[in-house]
């Protein structure tokens, strides 16, 4: 489910609600300036980082929608022995009541960071595929999984994109800018020619295969003959996916470990 769709179910379940948004935050913090919970009688969504600075601000929230008068507060919050953190930064939190107009901006906001949501395509519908699918969905990304066969998209988690393709490689032509690739489908050959389109895109964030060392040699020494590929273009293949130090190879742990390496690539 979207960031926006979940908004929008906390706002028909609340209508008494306060903002509480973080204005200045110096130092080591919990969140970074901009970062804001929306926080009603019984529910919050969103958070400011946790710990005994959030439980202050929701207990002032509730405060300030219990009064139901127009107003706001500045906490100014030192995160030290004081309030039971060390941190050791400093958070200003401004607090007010959320009216129709913080309502609009706020679901605007929302609508736009999930259109800016990066895209992570999963070729491959199988365990591993299924299992990358639930982790990702958890995090602010685009997730499609692309498939041949309609029925591998059974059981997919909520907001994870299904897309049916004769010709996955084509998926890859058509994505977004920076884009991630995780390829895994249930045809080696199948792999190689997604990840080869990957890889001669030259903008994609991340692109990876599973497999085990032997399959990458076996791609390298297919993509240079066959494909053309150059050795520059190579070393941005991550194979296998999610690393080699840990040796647990059911899909859940592949995928966690994936999912961090996806993130990570992301973010740079």
């Amino acid at each position: 489910m979207s960031a926006a769709a979940r908004l929008d179910a906390f706002l028909t379940a609340w209508r008494e609600l306060a903002l509480v948004e973080v204005k200045e935050a110096k130092g080591s913090t919990p969140r970074e300036e901009g970062a804001w919970m929306l926080v009603s009688p019984g529910a919050i969504f969103g958070t400011i980082g946790g710990g005994q600075l959030e439980f202050m601000a929701v207990d002032r929230a509730r405060e300030l929608v219990a009064a139901g008068a127009p107003g706001r507060d500045l906490m100014a919050v030192p995160l030290g022995p004081q309030i039971g953190q060390c941190c050791g930064g400093h958070v200003t939190l401004d607090i007010a009541l959320a009216d129709e107009s913080v309502i609009a901006s706020l679901k605007e906001r929302v609508t736009q960071e999930d259109a800016q949501r990066p895209s992570v395509y999963i070729f491959g519908g199988g365990h591993v595929g299924h299992a990358l699918a639930a982790s990702l969905s958890l995090l602010p990304l685009a997730v499609i999984v692309v498939e041949t066969r309609a029925e591998m998209f059974d059981g997919l988690p909520a907001g994870v994109e299904a897309r049916l393709a004769a010709m996955p490689e084509e998926v890859v032509r058509d994505a977004p800018p920076a884009s991630a690739f995780l390829v895994l489908t249930h045809d080696h050959a199948l792999d190689f020619l997604i990840v080869a389109e990957a890889l001669s895109r030259g903008d994609a964030a991340y692109v990876g295969m599973i497999g085990s060392k032997t399959k990458r040699a076996t791609f390298a020494n297919w993509y240079r003959k066959e494909a053309g590929g150059d050795e520059a273009s190579l070393a941005r293949l991550v194979c296998p996916i999610g690393g080699a130090d840990v040796k647990d190879k059911r899909p859940a742990v592949i995928a966690a470990l994936a999912a961090a390496e996806v993130m990570r690539a992301l973010s740079v």
